[in-house]
């Protein structure tokens, strides 16, 4: 070898030790005084869910420390009023990294958080992947309203499981994997939106034979599918 490729390799081989010792990046935290896209971001997802009330104005204040607490509460999560990795991962948003000035939330995240979230997006793909993500999200609350509800098994496999509950198990469709459109609606679903308003059915009238189900009261009509008590 040639020094001058002796002079090259040895270069190459410093940059990948520095590269390799360099510390990791710090994940963003939003905590009281941050601002910016991420912030609003947030705040939106707390109004949706109910924890925040008012309007999303991408600043960080007490009202959206105690609303991100009282959803880490709920969630199991350490209560420590920040949005962090973890309740970040938990509220289904990537922080951008950008700093408190700016930045956005990226898409909310697609990521699987449990295995109840798992099977919860699988219905929702299975059962409504051709409606909007407001019709989505309302096919998975249906789901959590069952759970809820003492008509019904308490558990979301239990509910999904259930003899006769949902064409999707007794046709198979309910193995296919989910989207991220899907496990997003299934996760804000989770979460507490529910745009049915505590409804426990639905069905697609153009589509169902089932005379009983239409004997049920509609609440409201979600694109194709009507959703009952």
């Amino acid at each position: 070898m040639t020094s001058a490729r002796r002079g090259v390799a040895l270069l190459l081989a410093l940059a990948a030790l520095v590269i390799a010792l360099a510390p990791p990046a710090l994940a963003a935290v939003l905590e009281v005084g941050s601002s910016g896209g991420d912030v609003t971001k947030v705040q939106q997802k707390l109004i949706q869910w109910g924890y925040l009330t008012g309007t999303a104005d991408g600043k960080y204040g007490e009202k959206t420390r105690a609303a991100v607490a009282a959803f880490q509460r709920k969630n199991g999560l350490a209560v420590d009023g920040r949005v962090g990795p973890a309740t970040a991962a938990a509220m289904g948003v990537s922080l951008s990294g950008a700093g408190s000035s700016g930045g956005s939330v990226a898409a909310a995240s697609s990521s699987i958080i449990s295995a109840d979230h798992r099977l919860l997006a699988k219905l929702v793909y299975a059962e409504a992947r051709g409606e909007s993500y407001k019709g989505q999200v309302a096919v998975a609350a249906v789901v959590l309203n069952r759970v809820a509800s003492a008509s019904f098994p308490n558990t979301i496999s239990g509910v999904i499981y259930q003899s006769g509950a949902f064409s999707c198990v007794s046709n198979g469709s309910i193995n296919n994997t989910p989207d991220s459109t899907a496990i997003r609606a299934a996760l804000d679903a989770l979460n507490g939106w529910d745009p049915t308003g505590g409804c426990l059915y639905y069905y697609n009238p153009k589509a169902t034979r089932d005379k009983w189900i239409r004997t049920r009261t509609v609440k409201t009509v979600i694109g194709n599918h009507s959703f009952a008590v």
